[in-house]
């Protein structure tokens, strides 16, 4: 399988996404728009709170293509960032005010700087430094095999996707072996003290449904994977992180072509929860992509909607600026505020 970008597939285009989020039911007026929806309860326009998150995408490039991915992610994306903005990144957060950095991708272990990065953000302080990882990469590669150790030392926050505690969904999502490959980076994680009871090295996973359908409850959810994992590897973590997919990039693909798409916004429409608006985390975070851009959120990012803000690039950082901005939305945000919500942190309600 390929990133859609390197199938010069028309969903590559974030215009062609959001002429598709804009048509069908919400163009006819049959389902209201995510405007309308919080307007009903007078929640429009959505202004940010105090800026805690600073989210950091280190490049596109990935050893997976998973089926499910927001971010088009692939081995054949090049898009990567180059140290001179990391350091603007590093620059900024520094008089950001933010408690969290969190480094995602793509792979962000692949960025050729990521170690350089890691190393010197550490020295910042921030109290939650996370690295989002989707595993296969800690075992893809004898140069990334002691990141485990890497990480421990800056007592990194590992957040792992794992779509199931079985072999088949999982390597249906992200294709053959990535179950068992895996399985061997938590083993590893687990080795040197991530996940293990009573250790202040966090190791929380994340899990996103396989198919057209809203994610369980989180609490239960963990309950099934913790039980899972523990019985059946010996494995242990933290937190399960249960989050919905967003009718974007090929996610959004693998809707129209099983024609799965009016209902699933449907779906969403239909699970929207006005409490789950208060915890959007485009309130309290800012995500920049590897070509140093602002954004409200990730989501935001893959659709090309930079922040309603003077100053759209990290260069012109400007905090007092982003705190009066208005986010941008459109209907794939119906996603983060169905049911119990959804954020890069899980439920939000």
């Amino acid at each position: 399988m390929k990133s859609l970008a390197k199938r010069k597939n028309g969903l590559a285009d974030p215009k062609n996404q959001l002429a598709l989020l804009h048509g069908g039911g919400f163009a006819d007026g049959s389902l209201p728009t995510f405007k309308q929806k919080v307007a009903e309860t007078k929640q429009f326009p959505l202004k940010p709170n105090r800026l805690d998150i600073f989210q950091v995408n280190l490049g596109y490039m990935c050893n997976q293509v998973c089926a499910h991915c927001h971010v088009d992610a692939g081995p054949d994306r090049k898009e990567i960032m180059t140290k001179e903005t990391m350091q603007l990144c590093l620059d900024k957060l520094k008089i950001s005010g933010a408690t969290t950095l969190d480094l995602t991708g793509g792979a962000p272990e692949m960025n050729p700087n990521f170690r350089w990065f890691v190393e010197e953000a550490s020295k910042i302080g921030v109290q939650d430094f996370i690295v989002r990882s989707n595993l296969t990469i800690l075992r893809a590669n004898p140069k990334y095999y002691d990141l485990p150790v890497f990480f421990k030392k800056h007592q990194i926050h590992v957040v792992s996707s794992l779509p199931f505690y079985k072999r088949g969904k999982t390597d249906k999502q992200r294709g053959n072996g990535v179950f068992d490959a895996s399985i061997a980076a938590l083993l590893e994680l687990n080795k040197v003290g991530y996940g293990t009871k009573g250790s202040k090295l966090k190791l929380d996973l994340v899990y996103n449904p396989s198919g057209a359908f809203l994610p369980g409850n989180q609490s239960e959810l963990e309950r099934e994977f913790k039980t899972a994992l523990e019985e059946d590897f010996g494995i242990t973590f933290h937190q399960l992180f249960s989050i919905t997919n967003l009718p974007i990039s090929r996610f959004l693909e693998f809707l129209v072509a099983s024609e799965n798409y009016e209902d699933y916004m449907d779906e969403l429409v239909q699970a929207y929860n006005p409490m789950a608006v208060e915890n959007v985390m485009c309130k309290n975070t800012i995500s920049i992509d590897w070509n140093g851009y602002l954004y409200d959120c990730d989501f935001n990012q893959q659709l090309n909607l930079k922040i309603a803000a003077t100053g759209k690039h990290i260069s012109t950082f400007n905090l007092e600026d982003l705190q009066q901005r208005t986010i941008r939305v459109s209907q794939h945000c119906y996603g983060c505020t169905a049911g119990a919500g959804s954020s890069c942190q899980g439920e939000v309600v």
